[in-house]
């Protein structure tokens, strides 16, 4: 049995096909490779239990997800966190503090070239840092 889903859907590419062989776009071949097509789809059962997709239910937490119980920040993290910072460091970043497991931007590489304002992509040269006057 075919999903429902993509009933509609073969039925409309199957019209389709029929409308262009008829006005002599495609051969007999044609139509019979989309017959077998048809033939091997349609015989394909369906799958009883349902399947997962992901983003139907935002709110609910899948049963199965892993949980994260502690989020340790060793001194190898705010090093990498803090690339291209200098000290003192401003009270603007003692967000770190609270910053769990999730995705920050602040805490990755960003654009490369003349964005890349805290050298992740490369080394600040000798004697020169690349502060506010270089902005």
């Amino acid at each position: 049995m075919i999903r429902p889903e993509l009933a509609s859907h073969l039925q409309w590419y199957v019209r389709r096909r029929c409308r262009v062989a008829s006005e002599g776009g495609k051969t007999m071949k044609g139509k019979l490779r989309l017959l077998c097509i048809l033939a091997c789809s349609v015989g394909l059962p369906a799958t009883a239990e349902e399947e997962f997709i992901a983003g139907l239910a935002p709110d609910v937490r899948p049963a199965g997800a892993p949980r994260l119980k502690t989020h340790v920040k060793d001194a190898d993290w705010y090093r990498r966190a803090l690339t291209g910072v200098s000290q003192p460091y401003p009270a603007s970043l003692r967000f770190l503090e609270d910053q769990g497991a999730w995705h920050n931007p602040f805490t990755v590489p960003g654009m490369t070239g003349p964005y890349d304002i805290r050298n992740w992509h490369r080394p600040a040269q000798a004697g020169r840092d690349q502060g506010a006057a270089r902005r």
